[in-house]
């Protein structure tokens, strides 16, 4: 492990004060084309927590200080984000909701030597090779959509077609959906996005007899377009819509959709029901936010929980933050955290979260259901 040199003790921000601060940076999509909920959301956690270490002590009895950065889910700016933290001395980097984008900030980590938690993204291959500086919260994306492709086939849809746009993550999505099915008699249908528009898509869904399509699009376009196409097509009164990467998770898509928007299962990574820490959290947030916390909420929370611990345990050089991911042991919002080398991932990983497929309730679009839990 390359050693990089270590923050400084002390910044100078703002003319002539001096600040004794650890410095966390923190990624997140906070404007378009970046899902910009889910990243207020991680904002808001890892803030909390933040504020609740402080008001503990802080690390060693220096405050703790988040320096944000928006990347709206655009790599190279994460990239660019990533050395402009590092240049200020944050100790470690923290957050990233879109999976593209975390793997562009993890490449550029490891490269300087900064220890990265990452809070949300799930693709598997977040990095190239394995590495010793990056570890992450969210399950991988094999584990996750293996989950809701059990739901699909228990809930007996055995031919299921996938409107997908052109990326990593969404391919990666496909691959795993049409391997699980394949190995229990079902098909995947691709229908490329690039290609097709929403009336397009209802025509092919007909022609292959899908009982389910899959979104595995940007939000809100081209997701709410298709929903609203689907949903008022008498032909496909049955389908099941489906959107394992979580966009009926916020408010944002209740508003563009409303009863349309309900009975569309997701991935959500929360417990059953949430322990002590996990309620007093969620209590929290919900001020915070004005609005019941997602699970990228609780990532959020838990990261900086995490890295927290590290900093007081092993101080903040930045080689001995990233020798101790396999020595975390840390209660979270949503259980015991530890890392280990999971096979086929590239980081230290927590395995695994809890796991649910959940929707809208159509008779309280605001209420989830459980629908499976892995």
């Amino acid at each position: 492990m390359n050693t990089p040199p270590s923050p400084p003790a002390a910044e100078r921000t703002g003319g002539s004060s001096i600040r004794s601060s650890v410095r966390i940076g923190a990624l997140a999509p906070l404007t378009r084309p970046g899902w910009f909920e889910a990243g207020q959301h991680l904002i808001a956690g890892l803030e909390l927590a933040v504020r609740e270490v402080n008001g503990a002590g802080g690390i060693g009895g220096r405050p703790l200080e988040l320096v944000v950065r928006d990347t709206a889910a655009d790599p190279q700016r994460a990239a660019a984000a990533v050395d402009e933290l590092a240049g200020m001395g944050v100790a470690a980097l923290a957050g990233e909701y879109h999976s593209v984008v975390a793997r562009a900030a993890a490449a550029r980590a490891e490269a300087l030597g900064l220890p990265f938690l990452c809070s949300s993204a799930v693709l598997d291959a977040l990095t190239d090779q394995p590495t010793e500086w990056v570890a992450r919260l969210a399950p991988a994306q094999s584990h996750g959509w293996r989950i809701y492709a059990d739901f699909l086939l228990g809930a007996g849809h055995n031919r299921v077609a996938v409107a997908a746009q052109p990326s990593v993550y969404w391919a990666s999505g496909t691959r795993i959906l049409r391997d699980c099915l394949a190995a229990r008699g079902g098909t995947v249908i691709e229908l490329d996005m690039g290609e097709l528009d929403p009336a397009a898509v209802c025509d092919r869904l007909v022609e292959h007899r899908a009982t389910a399509l899959l979104l595995l699009t940007g939000h809100p376009e081209p997701a709410v377009s298709i929903v609203k196409s689907v949903r008022h097509d008498q032909r496909l009164a049955e389908i099941l819509i489906g959107a394992p990467a979580g966009q009926p998770e916020f408010t944002e898509w209740a508003k563009s959709l409303g009863d349309d928007g309900a009975a569309i299962p997701f991935l959500r990574y929360l417990p059953e029901r949430l322990g002590p820490l996990g309620a007093r959290v969620e209590t929290a947030l919900r001020e915070r936010l004005g609005e019941a916390p997602s699970f990228v909420a609780f990532e959020g929370y838990d990261t900086v929980t995490v890295l927290a611990e590290v900093l007081r345990s092993h101080g903040v050089d930045r080689a001995r933050i990233a020798e101790s991911w396999p020595r975390v042991a840390v209660e979270g919002t949503r259980g015991q955290i530890q890392f280990s080398r999971t096979p086929g991932i590239s980081v230290w990983q927590w395995a695994w979260t809890p796991v649910q497929v959940v929707d809208r309730d159509p008779a309280a679009p605001d209420r989830f259901r459980i629908l499976h839990a892995g």
